[in-house]
């Protein structure tokens, strides 16, 4: 349901920082349940340092992956959909909407839509699809185009399963928030906007 709950309030309402913000807070309501859920029945592992670790190293990892080829013009030309210049300032841009609604959408992308989307692609669908190699495979397939950088979301769906299998539900968690605030400091930082 979070998942869902994002996904139509991004068609119904928008890109504007204040619709981020409400996004933002109806799918972090949306996420208590289902969280205190994959808590209880222990889909979320021990929570031991090694799986917290792998977590934050395969989440710096998949940021470097995400941004690398950023620079060639050959993959903004071929692996890039919907990505047009900027043309005028970015609606996340504190100089646009304040300082407050460019911190909620660091805090979306971060911790919120990294939970949805965890919690949807590795948890729900993946056992839905039958938990093996096939599914698997299909996940990374639909995570992959999710994204308008396909190739590196696929890459970051292949990170994100394994460690979903190997280190439980809580570490891929870590890791896509991990590449989410690394991304979205680096978007602050650089201006880099068209990756919000």
């Amino acid at each position: 349901m979070p998942y869902a709950v994002w996904m139509v309030l991004m068609t119904v309402l928008g890109a504007t920082a204040g619709s981020y913000a409400i996004r933002t807070l109806a799918t972090a309501l949306c996420l208590l349940l289902p969280l205190r859920a994959a808590c209880v029945s222990r889909r979320f592992s021990s929570w031991r340092a090694r799986d917290i670790l792998t977590g934050l190293l395969a989440g710096v990892a998949v940021y470097l992956v995400w941004v690398a080829p950023e620079g060639f013009a050959w993959y903004r030309r071929w692996c890039v959909i919907g990505d047009v210049a900027q043309t005028g300032p970015s609606p996340y841009d504190p100089a646009v909407c304040g300082w407050p609604l460019t911190l909620v959408r660091l805090f979306g992308s971060a911790v919120v839509i990294a939970a949805a989307e965890e919690l949807f692609f590795r948890s729900w669908l993946y056992r839905w699809l039958g938990g093996d190699a096939q599914a698997f495979w299909w996940v990374v397939a639909l995570f992959a185009l999710e994204h308008n950088r396909p190739l590196v979301g696929a890459l970051a769906g292949i990170a994100y399963g394994v460690v979903a299998c190997r280190r439980g539900l809580g570490a891929a968690i870590v890791a896509h928030a991990t590449t989410n605030l690394i991304l979205g400091l680096h978007v602050i930082g650089t201006r880099a906007w068209a990756f919000w």
